[in-house]
């Protein structure tokens, strides 16, 4: 199970999320986030977090649209349906030196159930 500095609360990702900064990556399939998904996340699948955020920082951008986060960056959020494999994209980011990657371990159906838009 991931410890706790791994992880982010609902409250605490919609305070992120409502002050414009972080970057929430939805590592779902694209069948998953086509039926619904977080407003203002992207979207990288489980299975290519490591080749996407191994990305310059110029490639990314063009790629997401977004500004790819420093290694220490305390505000990049991964999150998935329920919580495992934004788990894994986690471990995934903090190998790759995203040292405070973080879990949304409630996921999507968490956000959804709690009305978050």
């Amino acid at each position: 199970m991931a410890s706790l500095d791994k992880e982010i609360s609902y409250s605490n990702l919609k305070d992120l999320l409502a002050k414009g900064s972080g970057l929430l990556v939805d590592v779902r399939t694209k069948d998953e986030v086509d039926r619904g998904h977080i407003s203002g996340s992207i979207h990288i699948p489980v299975e290519n977090v490591e080749s996407d955020m191994s990305l310059d920082a110029a490639e990314f951008q063009s790629k997401f649209g977004v500004v790819k986060p420093s290694l220490d960056s305390s505000e990049l959020v991964f999150h998935c349906q329920m919580g495992k494999r934004g788990a894994l994209a986690t471990e995934k980011a903090r190998n790759l030196g995203f040292k405070n990657a973080r879990n949304y371990a409630g996921g999507y159906k968490e956000w959804s159930e709690k009305g978050g838009k």
